[in-house]
């Protein structure tokens, strides 16, 4: 095998020591997550990251109109929540490697979201490219947006009604 092949393969590891970082680095962020991504270029056919999510961190609930979306747990517990299209929630999904799922694909045009539920969780994020900022998904107008005053209390609401449902 030549060496140029072993080395492409060495960046593509994911380490402990990687996750770690990546989650200091998402505690440390205002939006308290960060991306790592593993793909090259925002045009590649396959978006490849890994996405650390700290407790707190709002992800406006959204939809991608022409990409499926998969979440692979790694480390931690993470739920995805599956809205109907009248920001009913319809599903809680909860992903945790010991007593969870392990991972969830989101069909195309489903709106959802996800939240933490413990500190240093990480999923592997792989989604149908390439990566188009303007049009890679559709914000929810029934939920608030991210840095809005509510979205705390939104997040909150979710996170309360998964664990009473």
């Amino acid at each position: 095998m030549p060496s140029r092949f072993i080395n492409t393969l060495m960046k593509k590891i994911v380490t402990p020591q990687l996750l770690e970082e990546l989650s200091r680095k998402a505690q440390a962020s205002p939006r308290l997550r960060l991306n790592h991504n593993f793909h090259d270029d925002l045009a590649d056919p396959i978006n490849r990251l890994l996405n650390a999510i700290e407790p707190g961190s709002y992800v406006q609930p959204h939809k991608h109109p022409d990409k499926r979306e998969v979440f692979i747990v790694l480390k931690g517990s993470l739920v995805v929540v599956l809205f109907d299209s009248d920001g009913n929630p319809e599903e809680y999904v909860l992903l945790n490697q010991f007593n969870g799922n392990h991972a969830v694909e989101i069909p195309i045009e489903t709106w959802h979201t996800i939240f933490a539920l413990e500190t240093g969780s990480v999923v592997f994020e792989v989604k149908d490219g390439p990566y188009i900022p303007i049009s890679d998904k559709n914000f929810a107008s029934w939920a608030p947006k991210e840095g809005d005053s509510d979205c705390i209390e939104y997040l909150e609401k979710l996170t309360a009604h998964y664990y009473t449902r």
